[in-house]
């Protein structure tokens, strides 16, 4: 059981990433065309931050932590 949530994380895990490096490339993109809406890049930005705090919790949930 633990083996298989542990797998289910890390495809989780690989999925919010590659998620996270499509937005930034899309954020990128808009603004170096600039024509885009700031209020657009901004909620994309936004949403990049969101996908990086779950990644962060997923983080945590597979590395345990070490006592010194």
């Amino acid at each position: 059981m633990q083996r298989r949530n542990e797998k289910e994380l890390r495809e989780k895990l690989v999925a919010l990433r590659s998620e996270h490096r499509s937005l930034d490339d899309e954020i990128i993109e808009l603004e170096v065309s600039g024509s885009a809406d700031q209020l657009m890049i901004k909620r994309l930005k936004k949403k990049k931050l969101a996908l990086k705090d779950q990644i962060t919790i997923i983080e945590d949930q597979l590395l345990p932590d070490i006592i010194a």
